[in-house]
C-alpha cells in the first residue's frame, strides 16, 4: 500500500504518525525533531518546564524562556513538522500559546480542558488548532462553540481513547469498562458528528486516533476505520532521542501487564501510570508532603493533593523514580528494547504496509 500523507492546516507530514505531546520534559526538541526528520509530526510538551520552587514571576518567566529554547533547538535539529501541546489547566496556558506561536509553531494541540477561546488566542489562520477529545459529544461542543462565536472549525482533532498514558477524559467508572469505549466504536462517532462542519467550511477536518496504538497493525486499522493519521507516547519513551532518565526508562523494560494502574490525579483526573514503589509507598501512607509554592494547574485541589504531581513527574525524569510518577499508556509492558526513533518509524511503516 501506499502510506498516505497527513495533511492538517498549512502542515503536511510525509506519514500519518503524530508524536504525542508527554509532559513535564519527556517530549522535548530532541524527540520531537528525530519524530519529524523521519516525516512524522513531533510534538514538544509545554508542561513542567519552571522550576517549581520559584515564585509565581520566575515561575511564568523560565517557563516561556525553556519553551522557546526547546522550539530554536528542535529547529536547529529539523526542518519538518513540529506542533506544541497544551494543557488547558495550566496556570499560564495562554501566555505558552502565544510565545509558541511568536516562535513560529505552526500546530497547537490542546487537550486537559476545553478549548474554547483559543481561536481568539491565535487569530494567525496559518496556525493548526488541534484539540484533544475523547468524546463525539465533546467534539461536537467544541465545533458548535468554534463555529457560533470565532466562525471557523478545528484544523483537526486527537481522538484519545482509554488505552493511553498519563491524564484521561473518562471517569473511573469508564475506565472499568474499556470496550465499550474503544477507539473503534468512537472513531465513527467523531466522524459522523464532524461532517457539517467540514461541509460548511469546505475543508476535511483529520481525526488523529490515540490512546493504545501500538503497531503498524494498529495504525493500518485506523486508517482502514476513517481516521486520518495516528499518534502514540508510549512508543516514543524508549527511544536514544527521549530525554527522560535511563531509570525511567528501565520502568518502562521492566514493567509487566499487571503493573499498569489508573491512579487519581490531584487534578482531579484518572490517570495511568507504572506501579512503583513511589505509588505503594502514596497507597500506604495515604499522603505523601505537599509543599507548592506556585500552582502551576488551576485544577490541582491543593487541600485534596496526596502530592505533587508535577514534582513527582520531574523526579522521574531525573532518575528519581522510588520517588516519582513515571505516567504510560496501557501497552508499556510490551517495550522490551531501547531504539531509536529512525528503527521505530521504520518498523511501524513496515508492519503498516504489511498489514
Amino acid at each position: 500500500m501506499k502510506i498516505p500523507q497527513l495533511q492538517i492546516g498549512s502542515l503536511t507530514a510525509k506519514i500519518p504518525i503524530v508524536q504525542g505531546g508527554m509532559g513535564v520534559r519527556v517530549s522535548l526538541a530532541s524527540l520531537a525533531s528525530a519524530v519529524a526528520n523521519e516525516g512524522g509530526i513531533g510534538t514538544i510538551s509545554s508542561i513542567g518546564l519552571g522550576d517549581l520552587d520559584a515564585p509565581q514571576r520566575d515561575y511564568e518567566r523560565e517557563s516561556r524562556e525553556a519553551l522557546v529554547r526547546e522550539i530554536q533547538k528542535a529547529r536547529e535539529l529539523t526542518t519538518g513538522c513540529l506542533a506544541v501541546n497544551f494543557m488547558g489547566v495550566l496556570s499560564n496556558v495562554d501566555e505558552m500559546i502565544r510565545t509558541a506561536v511568536q516562535e513560529g509553531i505552526k500546530m497547537i494541540v490542546f487537550g486537559a480542558g476545553l478549548p474554547t477561546k483559543l481561536p481568539a488566542l491565535v487569530d494567525d489562520p496559518s496556525v493548526s488548532l488541534v484539540p484533544i477529545i475523547s468524546s463525539a459529544r465533546v467534539a461536537g461542543l467544541i465545533l458548535r462553540l468554534w463555529d457560533k462565536h470565532f466562525g471557523r472549525t478545528a484544523d483537526g482533532l486527537i481522538l484519545e481513547g482509554p488505552l493511553a498514558g498519563g491524564h484521561l477524559g473518562f471517569s473511573a467508572e469508564q475506565l472499568e469498562h474499556l470496550d465499550d469505549f474503544a477507539l473503534e466504536k468512537l472513531l465513527p462517532e467523531v466522524l459522523e458528528i464532524i461532517k457539517p462542519y467540514e461541509d460548511k467550511y469546505g475543508m476535511k477536518i483529520p481525526v488523529i486516533a490515540a490512546g493504545g496504538v501500538y503497531t503498524g497493525k494498529d495504525i493500518a486499522r485506523m486508517l482502514t476505520l476513517g481516521a486520518s493519521g495516528v499518534q502514540l507516547g508510549t512508543r516514543f519513551v524508549c527511544t536514544e532521542e527521549c530525554d527522560v532518565s535511563d531509570e525511567f526508562k528501565q520502568a518502562y523494560l521492566d514493567a509487566r501487564e499487571e503493573d499498569i494502574v489508573i491512579i487519581k490525579s490531584p487534578v482531579g483526573l484518572p490517570g495511568r501510570a507504572i506501579k512503583n514503589r513511589f505509588l505503594e509507598d502514596l497507597e500506604a501512607k495515604g499522603k505523601l508532603k505537599v509543599n507548592c509554592p506556585y500552582r502551576c494547574l488551576t485544577a490541582c485541589k491543593l487541600e485534596d493533593a496526596r502530592f505533587c504531581i508535577a514534582r513527582a513527574l520531574i523526579n522521574s525524569h531525573h532518575g528519581d523514580v522510588d520517588h516519582g510518577l513515571i505516567f504510560s499508556g496501557q501497552n508499556a509492558y510490551r517495550v522490551n528494547q531501547i531504539v531509536t526513533v529512525k528503527a521505530l518509524i521504520a518498523e511501524l511503516l513496515a508492519e503498516l504496509q504489511a498489514a
